[in-house]
């Protein structure tokens, strides 16, 4: 896997939250949002998983049910979605706390309550991890 096939995933799973959004609209739950990106996601053949519990170790202890992510792609990108009002920091940490504690490459956090996804709805993460792939 390269860099460039890692972004060209990422803007699958983008075209599919904002067909899911053109189809439902703002206003509704995550769990909605959820379901019909998954739907959209495993019919372009990824591999998805969703509600993945996150480990945390706290002096050699796990701490069960910690955190738990929206949707792993191909076991390389996390999807954290929102249906919010604004994006905050803090969900931008969240998602960089998910790529660290995975060591996953590259992190997209999708808010379905916005006029368009693409322009407002969406931001894209990456770190270290990403950069030990190769263009």
């Amino acid at each position: 896997m390269t860099r460039t096939e890692i972004d060209k995933l990422s803007k699958i799973i983008i075209g599919c939250a904002i067909e899911v959004h053109k189809e439902l609209g703002t206003g509704l739950l995550e769990k909605t949002y959820e379901k019909a990106l998954i739907m959209l996601l495993n019919e372009k053949g990824l591999s998805v998983k969703n509600q993945v519990c996150v480990p945390i170790i706290f002096r050699d202890i796990e701490i069960d049910n910690a955190l738990i992510l929206d949707i792993l792609v191909n076991d390389l990108i996390v999807v954290e979605l929102k249906s919010v009002s604004t994006l905050l920091p803090v969900h931008e940490a969240q998602l960089l706390t998910y790529l660290k504690l995975l060591k996953k490459p590259k992190g997209i956090l999708i808010n379905f309550y916005c006029n368009n996804i693409f322009y407002e709805g969406q931001k894209t993460l990456v770190n270290e991890y990403y950069y030990q792939f190769s263009e």
